[in-house]
């Protein structure tokens, strides 16, 4: 499993090396890229590794992954719109990133069942507190004003009797 993944990052790794190297060699054929604009995208390019790595090697990697693909989607927004303020608010869809790879690692694995759970409750999670926060620090439209009616929302279901599971009886 592992000779897999380190297979994988070689030949990623050779064929980027000879990317630069072929535009060192002949500066005409480079693209303008703004690296001031797009350095967000290596951390996303990191975390697309680690998940190509998990899909051919140890699945646990697609936990890292997500979060480091995650933060740097949220890092290259916030480079294009200049809102880093949104910070106050955009960290509670960190959770739901690991609710991501989460899933991830069980599709790849052997526990899909319980990985869905547990990733599917992150998710939930994440996007309660980032509409929660989202609402109370940045408005997002008309929520702004309503927010404590996400926050009475979320207090009755938490109320709501819930299904007792018996356990079954051991043979």
């Amino acid at each position: 499993m592992h000779k897999h993944s380190s297979i994988i990052i070689g030949t990623i790794l050779i064929l980027v090396g000879l990317l630069f190297l072929v535009i060192q060699l002949f500066p005409g054929l480079a693209f303008n890229l703004d690296i001031g604009q797009q350095w967000p995208l290596i951390i996303v390019s990191v975390g697309a590794l680690l998940i190509l790595s998990a899909l051919f090697g140890s699945p646990k990697l697609a936990i890292p992954g997500s979060i480091v693909s995650g933060i740097g989607g949220i890092l290259y927004v916030q480079n294009l719109t200049n809102t880093w303020s949104s910070w106050a608010y955009i960290w509670t869809l960190i959770p739901g990133f690991v609710g991501i790879g989460l899933i991830l690692a069980g599709l790849l694995g052997h526990q899909r069942r319980a990985s869905w759970r547990e990733g599917s409750r992150l998710l939930l999670i994440s996007l309660v507190l980032f509409l929660v926060f989202g609402a109370f620090f940045n408005g997002l439209g008309g929520l702004g004003r309503y927010w404590p009616i996400v926050l009475i929302g979320l207090g009755l279901w938490m109320l709501l009797p819930r299904r007792q599971r018996t356990p079954k009886e051991k043979l």
